[in-house]
């Protein structure tokens, strides 16, 4: 019965894993496909992208966990305070686009198959994941502010490269159509936003784990 559980949970894992690297390769190759910058910069901007980043993040972690899960980063992956941080991006990236970005533009084709995937089907089983195999006992609330860590360089990067390249990933934050004032502002819900669904996620582990000892 054990031996089917660890096979099970490394079918789930690599399900994840080869699902992540396809979608981010195959959106390297599309965006490149369809440059309108030049090729380097299309790369960089390709990995200035919040969705690309925790997408790739996801991909790593899973892959570790699936093929590797003794090694120093299968650990670091497997830790539920990291899992869980892991688990709150993709949760953002995929509320963000389908509450937001998703009625901007009409995909077709493989970039469709992409963006579904990226946004949509990744974030579900990442959540699926977390709900199933995460323990959630020794999550904490101050466990939230390192979580914040990654958003905010990452947005303190996009603001300085934009500044010197005007280019900005998203809309909500760009300078040059909204002014620094107004991406401010969005930037500050924007960390509420981390902050309510990684408060969420404790909450809910929290209420589980007890449950679960209860029974």
């Amino acid at each position: 019965m054990q031996d089917q559980s660890i096979k099970f949970h490394s079918r789930f894992f690599a399900i994840i894993a080869i699902v992540g690297w396809f979608a981010v390769l195959l959106q390297l190759y599309l965006i490149i496909l369809n440059r309108v910058a030049s090729l380097l910069e299309t790369i960089v901007r390709f990995f200035s992208f919040f969705t690309i980043q925790s997408n790739i993040l996801v991909a790593l972690c899973f892959t570790f966990l699936w093929l590797k899960p003794k090694s120093k980063w299968g650990l670091f992956f497997s830790k539920p305070k990291n899992a869980t941080g892991i688990t709150l991006y993709i949760i953002i990236v995929g509320l963000v686009y389908n509450a937001i970005l998703r009625f901007l533009w009409a995909p077709s084709g493989s970039q469709k198959v992409v963006d579904e995937l990226l946004h949509l089907v990744i974030p579900v089983l990442v959540f699926v994941f977390w709900i199933v195999f995460v323990p959630k006992k020794e999550l904490e609330f101050k466990n939230i502010f390192p979580w914040l860590i990654f958003p905010s360089v990452y947005l303190v990067y996009t603001l300085i490269r934009g500044a010197f390249f005007g280019f900005y990933p998203y809309p909500f934050i760009d300078v040059i159509l909204l002014g620094y004032s107004q991406v401010l502002i969005n930037s500050f819900y924007m960390v509420l936003a981390f902050l309510f669904i990684g408060a969420l996620l404790i909450a809910f582990g929290t209420i589980r784990s007890r449950n679960s000892n209860k029974n």
